[in-house]
């Protein structure tokens, strides 16, 4: 069993490398990702016949230089340089949506966002007709005030 491993070395690193590539799928920050780049070069090596020494050797610089190249690299392009990343509360404030349920003058009604269906106060008070196109102004734990399109 060790002499088929030793001989056919390429398909650990093969595995290796695809198995760096899932991991990185659930991690999206692309450190593993140059981990499986290193592994592809080590496999690449050990199908041209290199000892396993010259592999590792190799998959450690590879790997580190992928660390050092291709990852700022990638982290420059993929993900943008707006320092402000809003999430949750934040990006529901200037959505735009429907009343689905009518809002009632001082009361409260029903706004569908992108197939969610909130709870929903309008911002001045005034009654709001169901089918009326509304902007979030502000959210308050689940309760969304909304004011009309014109």
């Amino acid at each position: 069993m060790i002499d088929y491993f030793t001989s056919n070395l390429w398909l650990i690193w093969v595995i290796i490398s695809i198995v760096c590539l899932i991991l990185e799928l659930s991690s999206g920050d692309f450190f593993i990702l140059c981990f499986a780049i290193g592994a592809a070069v080590a496999a690449i090596i050990a199908g041209c016949g290199l000892s396993p020494t010259w592999q590792i050797i190799l998959f450690a610089i590879v790997s580190v230089l992928s660390l050092l190249l291709v990852r700022p690299a990638l982290i420059k392009k993929l993900h943008k340089p707006n320092r402000e990343r809003l999430s949750n509360a934040e990006a529901m404030v200037g959505q735009e949506g429907r009343v689905s349920e009518a809002i009632e003058a001082g009361g409260y009604g029903r706004v569908a966002i992108d197939g969610d269906d909130w709870k929903a106060l309008s911002a001045d008070g005034s009654a709001i007709a169901k089918d009326t196109r509304v902007r979030v102004t502000k959210m308050d734990s689940i309760i969304l005030t909304v004011e009309p399109i014109d």
